[in-house]
């Protein structure tokens, strides 16, 4: 089911031998998003005129073939801002809301001559790892619509998956880019904190989130993840450091590296399925020419705990600017200041995002402080050392990116902690900063995606790269979904 089965380096290769322009492709695209998206429901906003208008433009100029991203169509998470389209991280609060300014990200995306497509699905404010949680409508995941792609950047991995956008960029709080990467078989990058702007991103917990690119080969976002890091003055956590070519080491595989596996954290938490998947593909890399060796992280296992307490009380500061005054929803049943704010946030805010603005209320409350956030922040600072400790003796370090493969929806809608064991292997990552790749690794018997997850040093997306190139060579997919 779908036509559209091209990847960014595949285009590229179009483009350059001649056999098709940047023209032909979005039309294809956009036929595609027609014909099945109201099934998948990937998309919230897709910007046909501008994309038609662009990519003519790039055609005529010529130049397409010469940039990194010349004539790529990308998909963009709706927390991202575009330039005069709306923003609404599918939340009602911010109806009504166009962005005035690009992100850095999609300024660097057009700059590298990439066609923006339009805004993706995702859980309210990015805050669900199912993307249910949206105001606007569920997504569904392509290899089978009685599941959830993952979430919060749900859309833009469904819309890779399904043939809709050759990439798409989503953000990574707690696991966002890889947890509906590996749900949805496609391979998702949270690249190292400050690696990449976040100007433009609207806030979740500012200490957390990244932006990262997703799609269908390991080679595919090398290439986006190249042209969209880079030092920002507009953004005060943007690291100046050099920009490698990602994709140079790629065909490297991982003879000589040492691959760390945290065996004691994750012995307890995956479904059967997904540990004989990982099992197998440890063995894969042994046969590549890798060293694989155990490790510890013995503070991973308090990640999610002290996860839950850090990233609400970032939200709860973040998300107050929302109440009505200057833009956006403001409830019409007001009759003075405090109803229009009390109205306007218990009206515009979903369920989900309501209860993770109490929770970082109140672990920020006086009483409270050194008890919840003080202590979490402590561990944090305990699981920084265990990754630290733990490079002495590795290269990288592998998981499982995901506990289980896709799971039904409306399945975990009413447990928050079981839905929010779902990022229990991705979270540390976050926590610590570090850069991480979710590769596909092959499925389930119910033909559900599998996902392995390679963790690297600050600053070492390239030897995460790599690492993942060789899962990808290992478990040769050659399955698509919506086929």
């Amino acid at each position: 089911m779908g036509d559209f089965r091209y990847g960014v380096s595949e285009l590229r290769a179009l483009y350059r031998n001649g056999h098709s322009t940047p023209v032909e492709v979005v039309e294809s695209i956009l036929r595609e998003i027609v014909t099945r998206d109201h099934v998948v429901g990937a998309y919230l906003d897709v910007h046909a005129d501008a994309v038609r208008a662009a990519a003519r433009s790039v055609t005529d100029r010529g130049d397409y073939k010469e940039l990194p991203l010349g004539g790529i169509p990308v998909a963009i998470k709706d927390n991202i801002c575009i330039e005069g389209r709306p923003t609404t991280c599918a939340s009602r609060i911010l109806d009504g809301y166009n962005s005035p300014f690009d992100a850095t990200v999609v300024q660097k995306l057009r700059a590298a001559g990439a066609i923006i497509l339009g805004k993706t699905n995702l859980d309210e404010f990015a805050m669900g790892s199912s993307t249910e949680n949206s105001s606007r409508q569920i997504t569904r995941n392509p290899w089978n619509l009685e599941k959830t792609p993952g979430g919060s950047s749900g859309g833009s991995a469904a819309a890779v998956a399904a043939g809709f956008a050759p990439a798409a960029l989503g953000s990574d709080t707690g696991g966002s880019i890889r947890q509906p990467a590996s749900l949805c078989g496609v391979v998702g990058v949270k690249p190292t904190y400050g690696r990449v702007s976040r100007y433009g991103l609207v806030a979740f917990a500012s200490s957390l989130d990244q932006i990262g690119p997703m799609g269908r080969s390991v080679a595919d976002v090398a290439i986006v993840l190249g042209a969209i890091c880079g030092h920002d003055p507009s953004d005060s956590t943007s690291v100046n450091v050099d920009v490698p070519d990602f994709t140079a080491d790629l065909d490297k595989g991982v003879k000589g590296l040492t691959i760390g596996v945290p065996w004691s954290f994750l012995s307890e938490s995956m479904d059967a399925g997904v540990r004989e998947n990982f099992d197998a593909t440890v063995n894969a890399m042994k046969d590549a020419g890798a060293t694989v060796k155990e490790i510890d992280l013995p503070h991973a296992e308090y990640g999610v705990a002290a996860y839950y307490i850090i990233a609400n009380a970032e939200a709860s500061a973040n998300l107050a600017r929302y109440d009505g005054v200057k833009y956006a929803f403001r409830s019409p049943d007001t009759t003075d200041l405090y109803s229009m704010y009390t109205r306007t946030r218990d009206q515009g805010f979903g369920e989900e995002v309501k209860r993770r603005i109490l929770l970082g209320t109140y672990v920020l409350s006086a009483g409270y402080y050194d008890a919840y956030y003080k202590k979490a922040q402590q561990v944090r600072s305990l699981i920084i050392r265990d990754f630290e400790n733990a490079w002495g003796g590795c290269d990288l370090i592998m998981a499982p990116t995901s506990p289980t493969p896709a799971f039904g929806l409306g399945e975990k809608m009413d447990d928050p902690i079981t839905m929010y064991m779902n990022d229990v292997f991705t979270i540390p990552v976050n926590l610590a900063g570090l850069p991480a790749v979710s590769v596909p690794s092959g499925f389930s018997k119910d033909k559900l995606p599998y996902g392995v997850q390679l963790i690297g040093k600050a600053m070492d997306e390239a030897t995460v790269l790599r690492g993942a190139a060789a899962v990808e060579t290992a478990a040769a997919i050659e399955e698509r979904a919506f086929e």
